[in-house]
């Protein structure tokens, strides 16, 4: 998953040099940036993005004390230094030397007391965004070899560098003109500083990879290539579609690289699941997220406060504030103890085999491949576009009723995670879903870009076209997940019903009637493109076909009847058949001479 803050100037700075940048840990005072990464045990932090080159930096290169100060503390070319000192031995005064090295608006503006909004006056020198792999996956790096623990790192990497390149090209945005409200795309791409880290901040340590990856705030525009603020806004925007987007990276790294397959799990019940590796112990989920126990303990009692005072249950936007405040009153302070990479790794093998055992430690990768081999026989690799763009389009209007693109974008992502369990995507497919369910099934709401769901395409003689979803949706004593996931249900069944409908409708073949079941229901056409409006064959083709079934097994009872009357005449002009011996018995009723009921047989019907 993927969560965002911002670096201001001041305690955000402070915050970045002290503690992101070594590990999460403690830098003593005076003491460099080196020193307090190898004391730390955590890699030095390397430099990311293709805004690099106007710059003069190279895309995998250290990133050094005096290029974060300047660059990432203070909005300044991170080279500043030399270019300051060519500028003072040209005969500039030392105040335009300095102006010549700040990228965009200097910090000391927004610090007037002028400025007109109190944003500008604390402005954002950088995006801080935090990408953390599924929790199964920390415990696969953290107990298996040095092998296992490389390939996760890779994936991570991968996953993390793609999903920054879709934020970069897609949706990193820098503001121009008054205010900021003009809006465009950036010139060259963003500047990241990239800092990877091992373990949580609880006191008791707990495996916990994880980078920082800092975007700084400075982007060139487009059209004269001076240099600007990047809009939070857009990036905000986009945080959960960029978080769908990293997990489906990284899971299809891990199934492509070890083989192994995911599963969802549901956390909490009622809620979205999480996917997590098959065939990893559940309980090492619960030794690794002892932070998470925390915060639960603690939410349980913020909640019985809440219910208490207000009289009713919290809902989603109130659960998630008891959670921050849950999350708040249970944050630890940073352990002082530093330990190296090895030593961290030893002392977490050591108290998951105290706890479980070694033969839960050692045979993880065993079982995840075994656990791989039968989800893969059980999910098949198939993405039915209409099926999932109905999913989608279910899910996101429970969620939310009005949506924006990104919803659906990351609800999408979402879908292919769970419908292909790590195998690889078609690129692009993502946005295939997305304007499936744009052109079919959305609506435009207001005048921004909001839209709402349109389900006239599956319902079209509906004089409502939500009446299929409000009754899901006023089910208010089940979470919204759940009614999200009944309406996707009744939405995928009605496609299905339509399918069955076009098959029978459209492949009706010589000498072949297909029998379909009996049905209460009147099923409506579908509606492929609100554009073109081309109706498929209507539903109505099943009662043809009904029609069509009667009339032969009519024309078929006609011709037994027939070939039955001929039979009786042959046999009465070769005479009777000679009777047996009549028994003592008395017979309960007298057969008719010359008609023998075969097995199997009904008079008047068709074998």
């Amino acid at each position: 998953m993927i969560s965002m803050s911002p670096v201001r100037p001041g305690a955000g700075v402070r915050y970045l040099f002290r503690g992101v940048m070594v590990g999460d840990g403690h830098r003593r005072a005076g003491m460099p940036l080196h020193a307090a990464q190898d004391e730390a045990g955590v890699p030095p932090g390397v430099w990311k993005g293709r805004g690099l080159a106007a710059l003069g930096l190279a895309a995998g290169g250290a990133v050094t004390e005096r290029q974060a100060e300047l660059l990432l503390g203070e909005g300044r070319h991170p080279d500043a230094d030399r270019i300051e000192r060519e500028l003072l031995a040209q005969g500039k005064s030392p105040a335009q030397a300095r102006r010549a090295t700040v990228l965009g608006r200097p910090i000391e503006h927004n610090r007037s007391p002028s400025t007109d909004k109190a944003k500008e006056r604390t402005p954002w020198l950088a995006f801080d965004l935090v990408f953390r792999p599924p929790p199964t996956a920390h415990i696969a790096w953290a107990l298996m070899d040095d092998e296992h623990r490389r390939v996760l790192e890779l994936c991570d990497d991968i996953a993390r560098d793609k999903t920054l390149a879709w934020l970069e090209e897609s949706v990193a945005q820098i503001r121009s003109k008054a205010g900021g409200k003009q809006r465009a795309r950036v010139k060259d791409g963003l500047v990241v500083a990239v800092f990877r880290h091992y373990e949580s901040r609880a006191t008791e340590s707990r495996p916990l990879l994880h980078s920082h990856a800092v975007v700084s705030v400075r982007a060139r525009r487009p059209h004269d290539g001076k240099w600007g603020n990047l809009s939070a806004d857009s990036l905000m925007t986009h945080i959960v579609a960029a978080d769908t987007l990293y997990v489906l990276h990284f899971m299809e790294e891990v199934s492509a690289r070890l083989g192994w397959a995911w599963e969802p799990r549901e956390v909490t019940p009622g809620r979205r699941p999480v996917m997590d590796i098959a065939g990893i112990d559940r309980r090492l989920i619960g030794w690794q997220s002892t932070r998470r126990q925390q915060i639960e303990d603690a939410l349980s009692v913020l909640t019985e406060k809440y219910e208490e005072k207000q009289g009713h249950a919290p809902g989603e936007r109130a659960g998630y504030a008891l959670a921050c405040q849950a999350a708040d009153q249970t944050r630890s302070p940073k352990r002082t103890e530093l330990l190296s990479l090895t030593e961290l790794r030893t002392r977490w093998r050591d108290s998951a085999i105290g706890a479980f055992g070694a033969c839960t430690v050692y045979r993880l990768a065993e079982r995840a491949r075994a656990a791989a081999a039968a989800v893969w026989a059980r999910v098949r690799p198939l993405v039915d576009l209409a099926l999932a763009a109905v999913d989608v389009v279910a899910v996101v209007y429970v969620m939310r009723g009005a949506f924006a693109r990104h919803h659906l974008l990351a609800e999408a992502r979402r879908h292919l995670a769970y419908a292909l369990r790590g195998r690889r995507h078609e690129p692009g497919l993502d946005e295939r879903i997305v304007q499936a369910v744009v052109d079919d099934y959305t609506r435009p709401v207001g005048r921004g870009r909001m839209m709402t769901a349109d389900l006239r395409a599956l319902y079209p003689r509906d004089t409502e076209d939500q009446a299929v979803l409000r009754p899901l949706t006023r089910k208010r004593t089940a979470p919204p997940y759940e009614r999200a996931r009944l309406a996707a249900d009744a939405l995928a069944a009605r496609v299905r019903t339509a399918r069955r409908a076009e098959r029978l409708g459209s492949r009706l073949r010589p000498y072949t009637v297909a029998v379909p079941v009996a049905s209460s229901s009147h099923p409506r056409p579908l509606r492929t493109s609100p554009k073109d409006g081309r109706l498929l064959e209507p539903e109505t083709g099943v009662v043809t076909v009904e029609q069509t079934r009667r009339t032969l097994e009519a024309a078929a009872a006609q011709m037994a009847a027939t070939l039955q009357d001929s039979r009786r005449a042959r046999e009465a002009a070769r005479g009777p058949r000679p009777q047996p011996t009549p028994a003592t018995t008395p017979q309960p009723h007298t057969q008719h001479p010359g008609i023998q009921p075969a097995p199997g047989r009904t008079t008047g019907g068709v074998t």
